[in-house]
């Protein structure tokens, strides 16, 4: 039986080094997983994660070295930033013990988790689901992934965005209230996690707006940058 008509590409991600790329299956995303970002949206930091969801072609792959462009969405005054460390998940599972999760880790990105900041607080008010807030085209720019094994020290690294030069978020991966092990056996006790998904782990302090024709740099030590600018 043939198809009725072809399906878009599967959205890709180039590796570090590597001719090979990494297909994109599924996005997850970590609400509030830096103390200082959960208190500045209105919670105390200490809650249990929770998670959300951005279609895989959300995603935005940006080569290092390049500046990545990025259209600003339609229904929002307030688009903010948050810039993020990403897991890509190379073996999957389901119930992941924590003590395993790591082994399931293909490797870490620099990504951002862009926000119609507006639309979520107004949504959140009304108790209503959030996706429009979040999962909307273009919504995931993302830089090149690094295999895990070159960066024993991801747990504590610096992470900063800047705007045109000026610092936004400045923050430590060591801040993360649910570790990286956490994260991945939590979500695969909700789903079974397949080669393919990505993590979007959290956020640190300081997210804000951006605005049309400004440049947005995320950094990871012992990522490639990632440069974005909103057109």
């Amino acid at each position: 039986m043939s198809l009725l008509f072809q399906p878009q590409p599967t959205p890709t991600v180039a590796i570090s080094g590597q001719d090979a790329l990494f297909p994109v299956h599924r996005i997850y995303c970590v609400g509030q997983n830096y103390a200082k970002h959960a208190q500045e949206m209105g919670a105390s930091g200490r809650e249990a994660p929770f998670f959300f969801m951005k279609p895989a072609d959300a995603i935005v792959f940006v080569p290092a070295g390049s500046t990545g462009t990025v259209a600003y969405p339609s229904l929002t005054q307030s688009l903010h930033h948050e810039v993020e460390l990403v897991v890509a998940i190379g073996k999957g599972g389901k119930g992941i013990a924590p003590e395993q999760a790591l082994a399931h880790i293909y490797g870490y990105a620099v990504g951002l988790d862009l926000t119609r900041r507006d639309l979520q607080a107004e949504l959140k008010k009304a108790g209503r689901p959030w996706s429009i807030a979040k999962g909307f085209d273009q919504s995931a720019p993302i830089g090149p992934i690094t295999p895990r094994g070159q960066l024993p020290q991801i747990e504590h690294a610096g992470i900063t965005l800047s705007i045109d030069g000026q610092l936004r978020q400045s923050g430590n991966t060591d801040e993360l209230i649910w570790k990286l092990a956490e994260v991945v056996a939590h979500i695969s006790n909700g789903w079974e996690l397949q080669p393919g998904d990505l993590i979007f782990t959290g956020t640190p302090a300081g997210v804000g707006a951006v605005n049309r024709g400004e440049e947005l740099q995320g950094h990871i030590d012992g990522l490639p940058d990632l440069h974005v600018k909103v057109v």
